[in-house]
């Protein structure tokens, strides 16, 4: 069960929440959310998670792994924000975690009652849609709020006609 979400009570703005990877169809993800943010005016979340298993290593050497996946998340969220900024002129906000997927998803799902939709990227691949949208419409995840799912083969225009 989540906590309400006051995205529609003064002073709160609804928020979109977009999962940031390394997959192609994250960027179709993170386009449909920032062109449904300015339509909407609401706030666009892009959240990085880091999976911890990585990290299982000495000491010294795990401290360099973590310090490089947070410089990696870190430089994918500026990239991400950087031409969100430029092509639709809104500020999002941008969140680093450390964690499984799915877990984080749902943590910051709770300690952030504005965000309101997540929405995943579908890829066209043959393997199947992805990790996190397969999770969706299976027993993995069950995301206490209305998820949107985006094909990766949508292009600028039939987003933006969408948004």
């Amino acid at each position: 069960m989540v906590s309400k979400r006051l995205s529609r009570e003064a002073g709160h703005r609804r928020k979109f929440l977009v999962i940031i990877d390394d997959t192609p169809e994250c960027e179709r993800a993170a386009a449909y959310a920032a062109q449904r943010m300015k339509s909407t005016n609401g706030v666009l979340v892009l959240l990085y998670v880091i999976e911890p298993d990585d990290f299982q290593h000495w000491l010294g050497v795990e401290k360099i792994m973590r310090d490089e996946a947070n410089a990696t998340a870190r430089t994918m969220l500026d990239g991400y924000a950087t031409k969100i900024r430029e092509k639709f002129g809104i500020e999002p906000e941008l969140v680093v975690r450390e964690g499984k997927t799915v877990e984080e998803v749902h943590k910051v799902i709770e300690e952030d009652q504005d965000i309101a939709i997540l929405v995943l990227g579908a890829s066209a691949a043959k393997e199947g849609p992805g990790p996190l949208v397969a999770s969706v419409v299976g027993k993995g995840a069950a995301f206490p709020i209305p998820v949107t799912v985006v094909p990766q083969n949508l292009s600028d225009d039939e987003i933006t006609s969408l948004g």
